[in-house]
């Protein structure tokens, strides 16, 4: 990842009020994905959507507890990537061409296309407003699906799968089959278990 790559990820994790507080309730003790939805008064898949965007920026760690994930707040890499990330040195070689800034999301460079695309099919929650006819435009939301919303590793299973689709769109299936249709996803022969190709 470049470190234009690291700073979007990193900037971009905090650029949202209820990743700070959950960063602010991590900073307290380790949480359940169960206790922030209760706290923040959000539904469990909205708070693991933003928990993915806090591990993908490497501020927030999970551990396995029994049945339950427990996430923790990684103080000392949350230090030391404010303190890389924002020295001036660092700031100074950013100024990017005006060209390379999405003018849409000024922290969210994407492929022009693509972004007309989600524009016409994401409402501005990020939740589908209809199911694209054509190929090309639904592999652009399934891209968009893969890469908000599966920052782990993985595997999945099918619950979990439809959890994390469900701020997206209500018919998570047309979305989990798109995965394995479009290339995107594998699913073992049980269909037990997907996992990112």
């Amino acid at each position: 990842m470049s470190r234009d790559d690291v700073l979007l990820t990193f900037f971009k994790s905090l650029a949202d009020a209820n990743r700070l507080r959950i960063i602010g309730l991590l900073a307290h003790r380790p949480h359940t994905v169960g206790e922030l939805a209760e706290v923040i008064e959000l539904k469990a898949p909205t708070i693991s959507h933003h928990l993915s965007k806090l591990s993908a920026a490497g501020l927030v760690t999970a551990t396995v507890q029994g049945h339950y994930h427990l996430y923790a707040l990684d103080t000392d890499a949350l230090e030391l990537r404010a303190r890389t990330l924002l020295s001036s040195d660092e700031l100074r070689e950013l100024a990017p061409s005006a060209d390379a800034i999405d003018p849409i999301d000024p922290i969210d460079p994407i492929d022009p296309y693509d972004r007309k695309v989600l524009n016409t099919f994401l409402d501005a929650d990020g939740r589908m407003t209809a199911h694209p006819m054509k190929r090309k435009k639904f592999e652009v939301l399934l891209r968009h699906a893969l890469r908000t919303y599966f920052i782990d590793e993985g595997p999945w299973s099918e619950m979990q799968i439809n959890e994390r689709i469900k701020p997206m769109t209500d018919d998570v299936a047309s979305i989990r089959r798109g995965f394995i249709d479009h290339g995107l996803m594998t699913r073992d022969v049980r269909g037990a278990e997907y996992r990112r190709r």
